[in-house]
Formats: structure tokens, sequence, C-alpha cells
């Protein structure tokens, strides 16, 4: 073997990896044992001192490599370094500490480490789960995953000490397996706010019985976080509206004092998609009160839901309160209205889209809500927006009579193309429309 570990060593100082590798390989395949940890007796001090000589070097041979090798290096070299026992533990713990060292290097050592289900081991991934890199923290989260019970429960011993609570709930959070459950929820309730949180957005990834009760408790926390994770997880879970009601739970903190919460209750009621769910959003959006960000984010809750009552409530909105919504809030309703993909529900919309050009309100006189009625019927495609965006093509905004033409491409190209050809020939056509036709025309062609 020491031949061979001489081979080694002059490769590891010529930084030949691809060579050292093969030298560990073939101390392996020769039968030598310098992967296994020495059994020490009395009987042979020198040879046992000399073995654990050897298994030194050998460690540290292979943790040369995976410092400085390419990727295939240190891919050959993962394969031997579990073989070495627990005297690699500590060096790779160090490579897996080194912030200088480069992500890969580190990747491949929480990789490695994931061969020994040891305390100290899980402590380190653990606390490599905190990483702001997400490749390290997810392949910490991942090893840590695999070593399953064992990880668990070590991390459930230190819930019990205060001060690493945060950090083993956090490592908790990223194993996502159901016998995280029973511990997580033993610290929804702690003092610290970061410990519920994570608690609570760890717990909102499973269905289990225990949990709904937890997430309704957590809505009225005195943590923002809290609250906002409850009601994500709660509008999540819209099977259990028949049970708990969710919109009546959820429905108070759309009027939260911290904006953040309202919007993620906003969100979730949308994910109900009931009409008492739109009812609560409609009244939010309707009220004067409420900061057009909010505004906003009930209107997308309100479009993501996609029924008739929700696109009848956003009609109510323009008409009864358009004089007194913001331009950017009109402007997201007419988005919202010309992305709806339910068939039977295009029509509707595309009505509603309509009518508001027809009304001829300064609002809608804006080139940025114009293009977006123009892009939204294009989308939307039906047939009786046809003359509404023809008419577009008069407006002396160049961007407005692309969006225009772009969207009466989207409804039928054919037929839109003849009926313009029709309308441009004849001689008592308004200057500036026959002008936008005639520029619509040419590009058409051009393209």
């Amino acid at each position: 073997m020491s031949n061979v570990l001489e081979q080694a060593q002059v490769a590891a100082d010529r930084k030949n990896w691809p060579q050292l590798v093969q030298c560990l390989q073939q101390l392996s395949i020769e039968g030598q044992r310098p992967y296994s940890q020495p059994q020490l007796t009395t009987d042979e001090p020198i040879e046992q001192a000399q073995e654990t000589d050897n298994l030194k070097q050998v460690v540290s041979l292979a943790i040369k490599v995976l410092e400085w090798g390419d990727f295939q290096d240190r891919w050959d070299v993962a394969k031997i370094l579990p073989n070495l026992g627990t005297s690699a533990i500590a060096p790779l713990i160090a490579v897996l500490e080194d912030e200088d060292a480069d992500t890969e290097q580190r990747w491949f050592a929480a990789r490695i480490l994931g061969e020994f289900d040891r305390p100290e081991v899980i402590q380190a991934l653990a606390e490599l789960v905190k990483n702001p890199d997400e490749e390290l923290s997810q392949i910490a989260a991942e090893t840590l995953a695999n070593l399953g019970p064992t990880a668990i429960d070590c991390l459930t011993t230190l819930l019990l000490q205060e001060d690493l609570r945060q950090f083993a709930t956090s490592a908790l959070a990223q194993i996502r397996r159901s016998e995280t459950i029973a511990p997580l929820l033993t610290v929804v309730k702690d003092p610290q706010a970061a410990v519920r949180t994570a608690a609570i957005e760890a717990l909102s990834s499973f269905h289990d019985p225990r949990i709904p009760p937890v997430l309704v408790e957590a809505l009225t926390d005195p943590a923002t976080a809290v609250r906002k994770e409850a009601a994500r997880s709660l509008g999540l879970r819209s099977y259990l509206d028949g049970e708990l009601d969710l919109v009546k739970l959820l429905k108070p903190l759309l009027w939260d004092i911290r904006l953040e919460v309202c919007s993620s209750a906003a969100i979730a009621i949308g994910r109900l998609k009931t009409d008492a769910a739109a009812a609560a959003l409609v009244e939010l959006l309707r009220s004067a009160t409420t900061p057009v960000a909010l505004q906003i984010e009930a209107i997308r809750a309100l479009g993501w839901m996609e029924t008739a009552a929700a696109l009848d409530n956003l009609q109510q909105v323009l008409i009864t309160r358009f004089s007194e919504i913001n331009s950017t809030v009109c402007q997201e309703i007419v988005i919202v209205l010309g992305r709806v993909e339910t068939p039977e529900l295009k029509a509707k919309a595309a009505e509603i889209l309509i009518d508001l050009l027809a009304g001829d309100r300064p609002t809608v006189q804006l080139v940025e809500i114009k293009k977006s009625l123009a892009v939204g019927l294009g989308k939307l495609g039906n047939p009786r927006a046809l003359d509404a965006l023809i008419q577009m093509l008069a407006d002396p905004d160049n961007s407005v009579r692309l969006h225009s033409t772009a969207a009466l491409k989207q409804l039928s190209a054919d037929g839109a193309k003849q009926q313009l050809e029709s309308l441009v020939k004849q001689d008592n056509l308004e200057p500036e429309l026959k002008q936008g036709i005639t520029i619509a025309l040419q590009e058409w062609q051009e393209n």
C-alpha cells in the first residue's frame, strides 16, 4: 500500500487529480484496507500507528481532490470518501462550513456527509439549510430528509434548547416528512415569532387533521408573519370551506393593520372561488379607504376565480365607481378581464370590455388603458369586438393603433383584413380612421 500511497502523494503534489483518484481507487481494488478505521490493539502498536497515519493521509488526499478537482474528479472521489469511515467526517464538515469554498465543492461535501448518520453531521447540515445560496440549502435539506428519523429525532431534541429552537425549527421545516408534524406542533405557540412562523409554514405542507385548528388560531397571532402564513395556508385548503366557513375566518384579515396580511388574505379568499368569496373581495374593492395596492390584489384574486359572480362584481365596480377609481385600478380590471380563459365566460368578459370602450369615459382615453383593452379583446377572440377594434385604428397614438392591429389579427386575420380593405374604399370614411386603416393594411402586408 505504501507504494501506491507514494504515487498518490506525487499525483497530489503535481495537482494531477484524475491520477490521484485512480490511485485511491487502486488501493481499494488491490484489496488494501485504508478505507476502514483501524482496530487498535496493544499487540502491534507500530503497525497500528502506521495504519492510522495511512488512513489520515488517504483522507487528506481525497479531500484535496474534493477541493481542487473538476466535477468528474469530485464525482469519482465522492464514491470513495464514504468508505473512509468516521475519519472523513471532520474534514468534510470543514469543507461544508468553508464560506470561501466554491458552491460545487460544498455541495459535494453535503452529499457525501449524507452517508454518515451521526449527530455532528446532522447539525452541520441543518446549519447549512439556512444558507442564502439556494443550491446549498436545497442539498442540505434533501440530505437531511434522506437521513430520515435520525435527523428528525436529533432536531427534535434541539427544540428543547431555547437558543437553538429557531435553528432546529427551520431545519425541521425543510424535511417535508410527516414525522416532523408532531415536533413542529410543539412550537406553534413558542414565544419567538420566528419559530412560530417557521412551524406554521412547514405544517402548511401537510394534510393532517391536527393542523387546521392550529392555522385557524394563528390567524389572530400578534406576529404579522404568522397571520400572513396562516391565511396563505388556509387558502390552499378550499376543501375545508364547508366545514370551517373559510371566508368568514379570513375576511377580518382583509382589514388587517398590515398590508401584507391583507394581500395574503385576499389571495387566499380568491382561491376559494365561491360567491361568498367574491362578495368579500368586492366589499374590499369598493371601500374608499382601501389602498390602491390592495385594490389591485383584490382585482387579481377575483380574476383568478374566473366565475360568473367574480366577473359580474368587476363589472359592477366599473359601472358604479368608475369616476372614483384610480386609473391604475381601472387598467388592472381591464387586464384581468382580458385574461379570462374559461370558455363560457369569455363572451361575458369581452362584452364588459366592449361596453367600457364604448362608454367614452375620460379614463378610457388614457393610452395605457386603450392598449390594455386592445390586448384583452384580442386574447378573448370575440368577433363582436371587431368593430370596436377597427374604430381604435383612428386613435392619434401610434402604439394604440399597433395594438389594435395585432388584436384584429388575433380575432380573425382574413375576415378582419377583408373588412378593412372594404372600409378603406369608402369615400365618406373619417380621415383619421381611413389613415389608420391604411397604416394597418400596410403593416399587415409587410408581415
